[in-house]
């Protein structure tokens, strides 16, 4: 029998809140954490604005000098693991540490650093001799697992997932099987992101992927409304303590709720467009599905990925209703995306806090800027005001260019 898993420990940054509690607050109030840029000059820019991390200081977490050895997105992974850590309750005298493991992803990774490192090179004509030791360290994308694990002694499983927009899905899920397959009592999982710079908004400007709604940025990012033009990019981490229910209970853990189905698949379709009707996140909720033992009716809120795109919120709906079928209209369907953008490669592990949240607390998030209903979309997206429910379940799905797919089921603990 495959070992149980639970959420035990939670950390997040996000543009609402530098902490889970804030965030979480924020979020239930319907507040926006969208605005014009302040990292760079704009001007040149066809999109001003994006959801930033307001009031980060990393020498509020960390002393100068890692603060300059690490990009911004491995900054972020650290102070969110940090926090989950902390929430979880681990210590020395608890765990082994050869059994606890950090699976930690990003999209993109250090796009600061590079971008910084390069313009180094070009003012020096070239000449490489003023790169920074650290430029790869920084760099790379693994890196943020490899810090988390250095800093605790984690001696476990260690590794990054990559998959765009899924890839802290794929983290914890990979995290779940580890655990499940008893090669880990505990994980340390997520994702964080930091691309607010020159190249990540002009490189998605070129793609013609995020909104160009200069005139109200807190309006731009709009789930599943009729008149959304496109993402509004954010940036953050978050942070999940994963643990075999067995080792949990056996620490006296407090236990917020247990994943109790994974799923993952391909478009095999397209680089950036989802397959058509959302076959391929389909396919990914019903494998989560079945992966829990739950039927389609028992969950009541989806976590969408709802990414305020013409293609993707229309298609997912579509997939909502293959997988649920009429049941599809008694969901309470939101995407957070609405108030903190996109975080890319943080998305799905701060998505995934939030339906821990929803667990514990029975209150959805809503979307906001919702105004005019398309066709496409006629699901109940939760708009403009929380709504209290009882909740027991709550599927949360992520997709990533690339074709890549993810869904988890979260579900209220029961012993």
């Amino acid at each position: 029998m495959r070992r149980r898993v639970v959420v035990t420990g939670l950390g997040a940054l996000t543009p609402v809140g530098l902490n889970v509690e804030d965030s979480w607050k924020s979020m239930i109030e319907g507040k926006s954490g969208v605005d014009f840029i302040t990292y760079f000059d704009t001007t040149e820019f066809v999109t001003k604005f994006a959801a930033e991390l307001k009031g980060f200081d990393p020498l509020n977490y960390m002393d100068r000098k890692m603060s300059q050895r690490i990009d911004p997105f491995t900054q972020y992974a650290i102070v969110a693991s940090d926090m989950a850590v902390e929430d979880s309750g681990l210590t020395s005298a608890t765990i082994n540490k050869d059994r606890v493991g950090v699976v930690y992803g990003s999209g993109i990774g250090g796009m600061w650093t590079y971008h910084k490192q390069q313009n180094i090179l070009y003012e020096r004509g070239g000449k490489p001799d003023r790169i920074s030791p650290f430029f790869i360290p920084m760099l790379i994308a693994d890196i943020a697992a490899g810090r988390i694990s250095i800093k605790y002694g984690f001696r476990g499983p260690n590794y990054a997932t990559t998959s765009a927009c899924a890839t802290s899905a794929n983290s914890i899920i990979d995290s779940v099987m580890i655990i499940q397959r008893g090669d880990a009592d505990v994980m340390v999982t997520g994702g964080s992101e930091a691309v607010i710079c020159p190249m990540g908004i002009g490189g998605f400007n070129a793609l013609k992927a995020i909104s160009t709604r200069n005139d109200a940025p807190q309006k731009a990012s709009r789930p599943f409304d009729k008149n959304r033009d496109g993402f509004v990019m954010g940036e953050g981490g978050g942070t999940l303590v994963l643990e075999s229910l067995e080792h949990a209970k056996a620490r006296g853990a407090k236990i917020y709720c247990e994943i109790k189905g994974i799923g993952m698949t391909a478009d095999a379709h397209h680089i950036t467009d989802p397959s058509p009707n959302g076959d391929g996140v389909a396919r990914a909720m019903k494998i989560a599905l079945d992966d829990s033992g739950l039927k389609p009716e028992e969950v009541q809120v989806v976590n969408a990925h709802g990414t305020s795109t013409p293609p993707n919120d229309r298609n997912e709906t579509a997939a909502l209703k293959t997988v649920f079928g009429e049941h599809a209209y008694n969901l309470n369907v939101h995407s957070i995306k609405s108030m903190v953008g996109h975080l890319l490669g943080a998305a799905g592990a701060v998505e995934s806090i939030v339906s821990v949240l929803t667990i514990r607390d029975g209150i959805i998030p809503p979307t906001i800027n919702y105004e005019e209903k398309d066709p496409d979309c006629d699901l109940n997206y939760t708009p403009n005001s929380a709504v209290k429910r009882n909740v027991d379940v709550v599927l949360s799905d992520n997709s990533g260019f690339g074709g890549h797919n993810t869904a988890i089921v979260f579900k209220k603990f029961e012993e």
